[in-house]
């Protein structure tokens, strides 16, 4: 039904900035939430930031300062921008769209590694 394909990741150092991107194609509605988690090695995988297509925004607080996301409703794409990068911020970033009204669906990308290493 949804596909998701993301780009943008790659290595950084420390206070250098990114820009992640996903493309998401299928039944993407008004109602989708787009958005982007990530999972560093042993942890739990856990939210970045979300969008809705009237550009309600909810960004995990430890990003909050320093990352931005945006969507292009008619493209079907939502971007983080990731500014004064950290160590922490190392993690697999994956791309997701939710849809819980008229068709439901949970769909995740395939991801893509942020690593911020000097």
């Amino acid at each position: 039904q949804v596909q998701l394909v993301e780009s943008g990741g790659g290595l950084v150092q420390p206070g250098g900035s990114l820009e992640l991107f996903c493309a998401a194609s299928g039944r993407i509605f008004d109602t989708t939430i787009l958005g982007w988690y990530r999972q560093a090695p042993g942890k739990q995988r856990e939210l970045v930031a979300t969008i809705t297509n009237e550009g309600g925004t909810n960004i995990a607080d430890s990003v909050k300062e320093r990352f931005t996301i945006s969507r292009n409703n008619a493209k079907n794409t939502v971007y983080l921008q990731m500014n004064s990068l950290k160590a922490e911020d190392t993690a697999v970033y994956y791309c997701n769209a939710r849809n819980y009204i008229r068709v439901s669906y949970n769909v995740w990308g395939q991801g893509t590694q942020v690593t911020v290493s000097s």
